[in-house]
This record gives structure tokens, sequence and C-alpha cells, in this order.
């Protein structure tokens, strides 16, 4: 791989993810039609992958449906065909419903959580969980595994969501299992959950440091921390994540009117930085995706 393809930037969008609502923000999409359109326009800004959380269409909620699933993939596929598109294994009750959509439609790429972690919605100025107070996000070890092993057979490269210190030491070792994992790994550092690290530029270090020689990385957060980390990430390398499953901003404050408004915030960040937005083609190289 070349100098000139490593020091280009790639943004993802994450379109919505399993909390964020038309209440909080009417351009969340709900509809397969919604994903494909704003998946489009993130494209059109800088885009390269798009990261899906299926809705149903008609409560809004997250679903593992499959075939709901496939429905917003034949969408963006349809009006975005070049994007790379990244599916969440988080959502489902059974750990079968987890897997199963990297199993049916075997993505590029896709997200593996890497520790179980308290995951509240709290009012931060107050101290007070205002959400989900008894909620816990479950990824034992067996799962992680799980997931691990079908993301390998079905060739999808997972995107190692580390949301504090223990989930990176909970990869490092299970790293030492000799196939469990393609090498290079892929990294998004996750800042701002409540049951996770905030952002600052000390955990980042940490992060960093503790990633394996070779590892690619990228990093998303919620809120505020959404444009913190994306601007430390830009001057240090790495990669931008933003979209309205984070943040439902923009850095003035106002609503975003789409994650593809966050996404040319990332392409004007990754430009001040002297770094290139790359392509999908470029993407699949700097994140060796395995397809």
């Amino acid at each position: 791989m070349t100098e000139d393809i490593l020091n280009k930037l790639v943004i993802s969008v994450a379109l919505v993810g399993s909390a964020t609502t038309k209440e909080q923000n009417p351009a969340v999409p709900y509809t397969p039609e919604e994903f494909g359109i704003e998946a489009k326009k993130c494209f059109d800004a800088g885009a390269s992958t798009v990261h899906i959380h299926a809705r149903d269409k008609k409560s809004g909620w997250p679903t593992p449906d499959l075939n709901q699933i496939k429905a917003v993939i034949d969408s963006i596929n349809e009006k975005a065909p070049e994007i790379i598109i990244n599916i969440t294994s988080s959502v489902g009750i059974t750990l079968e419903q987890r897997v199963a959509p990297t199993q049916t439609f075997k993505p590029l790429i896709a997200s593996l959580n890497t520790n179980s972690m308290n995951f509240g919605i709290g009012n931060f100025k107050t101290g007070v969980v205002v959400a989900n107070a008894d909620a816990v996000f479950r990824n034992t070890f067996l799962m992680i595994q799980t997931l691990a092993e079908a993301m390998k057979e079905a060739k999808t490269k997972p995107e190692l969501e580390v949301y504090d210190f223990g989930g990176l030491y909970n990869i490092l070792f299970l790293n030492k299992q000799e196939n469990l994992f393609e090498k290079p790994l892929h990294f998004q550092f996750v800042f701002g959950t409540l049951g996770g690290v905030p952002f600052s530029y000390q955990s980042l270090a940490g992060f960093l440091n503790l990633m394996p020689s070779g590892s690619s990385w990228s990093v998303c957060g919620v809120a505020k921390d959404q444009f913190r980390a994306g601007l430390c990430a830009a001057a240090m390398g790495g990669h931008i994540r933003v979209g309205l499953e984070d943040n439902i901003r923009v850095p003035s404050g106002r609503l975003a009117k789409g994650s593809w408004e966050q996404v040319e915030w990332a392409a004007k960040v990754a430009k001040l930085a002297g770094r290139e937005v790359a392509t999908p083609d470029e993407t699949r190289k700097i994140f060796n995706l395995l397809q």
C-alpha cells in the first residue's frame, strides 16, 4: 500500500443507532427508502462506508428482522451502489439473532462490540440516569468469539468497537488465539457513552499505545465528543465516524439536517489536516477488507 493511500482519511457514517428517534431529529431514517436517500447524500458528501441499524418501518424501533435489514441494504445499494455497507451485530435478544445478519448478507465490514457494560442515557450536568438505568449491554467472551468466527467465515472485517480499556484488553487477550481474527485488526474507539469513557486525548493516546502495530483505527463520539475525537483523529492519522446514531447536532449546536451534514464537516476537517478523503476502493485497502 502506498504512503499516499495510507495518508487518506476514511469517513464512515452511522445513519441511526438503537436509540435515536425522529422525535429528537426528524432526519433520522426509519424506512428503507429514507436509508437509501440518506446514504446517497452521505456518499456524495464524502462518506465511503455506511453503518446501519435497520428500523421497523412502522414502529421505528430497531429490528433484527432479516427481511427488513435486506430491504435497507437493497435501498442503499440501489441509490448509492459504491458505498461500503457496515452492518451492526448488536441488535437482537439472542446471540443467533446477532450473528444472522453477518451469516446472511456477508458484508465487507461489521461492528463487533468488545465488552459488557452499563449502557444508560444520562444527564451529564446533573448525574441523573434518565433512561435504561437497569440496562446492561452484554458482550461476553462467548459472544465476541462466536461473532468473530462468523465474520471470519463470511470474510467480513470486524470493526472492533472499543468503549473502554477493558474492551481493548479483551481483544488483546483473544487476539493471542492464532486463527480468531485476520490481521491486521481494525478498531473503532467510541467515546462518550454513559458506561464508557468520555473523550480525552489521554484516553485516545492510551488506546493507540496498546493497539497492535499495523492496526487501522477510527473514532466516533456521542454528542460533542464526536467533534472532539474527530478533530484529533484527523491530525493523528486516524479516521472519523459521524452520523445521527451518535450525535443529532452540528458543531454550532443546531440540529443537523441529516448525517450528510456531519460528513461535510468531516471532509472539511480532513482538508484542514492536510489529508484527502478516501474513496470506497481506497477504504478497502486502508481497512484491509477481505472480499
